[in-house]
């Protein structure tokens, strides 16, 4: 058994519940097949396996440190970066023609789960590569794509996104950094960036740092920002890697998580001329980073939703190995001891966090889908709903599975008792590790206003009449399938969605604040009916297959999917209850308490 992730569960996200061998019906993809996906899989484990996995523990404590002015990182990060970059993954999804495997979203998702779930803090310099090369083949110019992205995708340059600041966090309407034009073109860049993950290393020869700042004279606010390459050295057009672009190390950042990773602050300009390069137009910035943001944020979610499944399957093992007790039925104190995982109280954590970690990786893979079809659907239509539902789910991708991925892992934690909590075993660093899913790449709260305050009542509530139009095919579905409990349930709890989000919109245009005051119990209630939606839709492609006679260990798997998915409907969804009753009357209690209460 793999201690990371589920070969079998992968496959079945993929080829059953998403359906991507489909993809390869369109141009993009058009020669490609599962052969080869799977082969990507494979390559992508073997890289986890070899060269992440081993050094978890050591790259969690031996935290990145500056020696002699230079950032100094555990020595298996290199090999472990170059691996990633030969086996393509950090190209995977770009176009061939650029060096890319130009494979889809879903399957590249799948590929990166596998890094993540061995060590996190080793794959996120590859993966924040990814996402700016992403970034910069969406937006950048011919010249600076022809410029940039070779030596990004084949691992020579490394990648950040350097939005925040000491004074203005997730506010980026407040930023300072500034940009003063050149006659040649290129925007000398002076300021100060901070908790800029991957902003200082040697794994690579060079590190690209997408830079939002603020032309001078430019409008204030979010209007009047810009989006810029700086790189940390200078880089000409015909290729030559030059002297420092005087970005400054200002001090590393030693976080509770995530401890191989570097986080740091970042003078831009302090000690000279630093030069960056305009990524399009002027004044458009936050728009092009969100590109890249929204990315990131299902990568944030398929982070923790990796984190949670190790630590699951981890568990999973040691319940079954691990024997300790009778049963209370059994009153003879000769008898040998039970595996835990006869125990039920071990059963029911071990199917919260199953219930986590496979309802995660099905919501990020089918948000990494919405991603292959709103970009190469057949129809303008199809572009068009896959878009509206990904504006919908990318909150939730992003929130859920660090709060209930974060529930899963303490209970796989509770079921190794004193063990779990023990640095020597591996779940204590995926709790701590996990535990930062929740804060970046913008807030759980943050999500929370953007998907009650924007996304659910943007075009009179499209998004969400998107949503119900896949619970509804899900609910006949499962009704012909035989499945009327989850059916009913999933139904009504849809039902009761709708109707807050109703009565929220009401508050909301009567008082927005008041309207908005409880936006993250709003978002739990909708996450939930989301992996309800998930779990009902897996378990009516495996009452097909069950009815097809599967057996043995095909039978086995299936039949846990259709039970898990019981055991969510009862145990987990009924949580909606008193959530419903305090978002209808929208209770202020939070709002109206005074500061001076406290």
């Amino acid at each position: 058994m793999s201690e990371l992730l589920n070969p079998r569960d992968l496959h079945f996200l993929l080829y059953e519940l998403l359906e991507v061998e489909a993809l390869t019906a369109r141009p993009r993809f058009a020669e490609q097949n599962r052969e080869i996906y799977d082969a990507v899989l494979e390559t992508a484990r073997a890289v986890a396996e070899e060269h992440y996995a081993p050094n978890r523990k050591r790259n969690d404590q031996e935290e990145p440190q500056v020696v002699d002015g230079v950032v100094v990182t555990q020595p298996d990060l290199k090999p472990a970066y170059a691996a990633t970059a030969e086996a393509g993954i950090i190209a995977s999804t770009h176009d061939a023609e650029r060096g890319g495997l130009q494979l889809p979203h879903t399957i590249a998702g799948a590929a990166i789960a596998w890094l993540e779930a061995a060590n996190i803090g080793s794959a996120s310099y590859p993966m924040l590569t990814a996402g700016a090369s992403n970034l910069i083949a969406a937006f950048g110019s011919e010249a600076q794509k022809a410029k940039w992205l070779p030596p990004m995708l084949d691992g020579r340059f490394g990648g950040t996104m350097a939005l925040t600041e000491p004074d203005a966090g997730s506010a980026l309407a407040d930023l300072r950094t500034t940009a003063y034009p050149n006659p040649d073109g290129t925007y000398r860049i002076e300021g100060t960036k901070i908790w800029i993950s991957a902003g200082e290393h040697e794994l690579t020869e060079n590190i690209v740092h997408l830079v939002l700042a603020r032309i001078a004279g430019a409008p204030a606010g979010t209007k009047g920002i810009s989006l810029f390459i700086v790189p940390k050295r200078r880089y000409s057009d015909d290729g030559v890697l030059g002297a420092s672009n005087e970005i400054v190390l200002g001090g590393l950042i030693h976080k509770m998580g995530w401890r191989g990773t570097t986080s740091t602050l970042l003078n831009f300009g302090e000690r000279g001329p630093c030069l960056g390069e305009l990524v399009g137009e002027p004044h458009h910035g936050l728009a092009y980073m969100f590109h890249m943001m929204n990315e990131a944020r299902i990568g944030v979610g398929r982070a923790a939703t990796a984190m949670s499944y190790a630590a699951y399957r981890y568990a999973l093992e040691y319940a079954r190995t691990r024997k300790q007790g009778r049963l209370p039925a059994e009153k003879d104190p000769t008898k040998p001891p039970v595996a835990i995982i006869e125990h039920a109280d071990i059963r029911r954590m071990l199917l919260i966090a199953k219930c986590a970690a496979e309802g995660s990786l099905a919501l990020v893979l089918a948000c990494a889908r919405l991603v292959d079809d709103e970009q190469t659907a057949a129809t303008e239509a199809e572009r068009a709903e896959a878009h509206l539902l990904l504006e919908f789910l990318t909150p939730i991708a992003k929130s859920w599975p660090s709060i209930y991925g974060q529930e899963g892992i303490s209970n796989a934690l509770q079921c190794m008792g004193g063990y779990g909590y023990a640095r020597e075993y591996d779940i204590e660093q995926l709790y701590r590790d996990n535990r930062l899913n929740q804060i970046h790449e913008g807030t759980n709260g943050i999500q929370a206003l953007d998907l009650l305050g924007r996304k659910v009542m943007q075009q009179q509530g499209a998004a969400v009449g998107a949503f119900m139009r896949r619970i509804e095919a899900a609910v006949a579905e499962a009704t012909a399938a035989g499945l009327t409990d989850l059916a009913q349930s999933l139904g009504e709890a849809a039902a009761q969605m709708v109707a807050v989000t109703k009565s929220l919109g009401r508050e909301m245009q009567a008082d927005p604040t008041r309207g908005l005051a409880n936006a993250t119990v709003y978002m739990e209630l909708v996450s939930r009916v989301v992996f309800a939606w998930l779990w009902t839709r897996q378990a009516t492609i495996v009452s097909r297959a069950l009815a097809t006679g599967a057996t043995g260990d095909e039978g086995a798997f299936y039949e846990g999917k259709v039970a898990a998915a019981r055991f969510y409907a009862r145990f987990e969804l009924p949580k909606n209850g008193p959530d419903v009753a305090l978002l209808l009357r929208n209770d202020p209690a939070a709002l109206e308490f005074r500061d001076d209460w406290f």
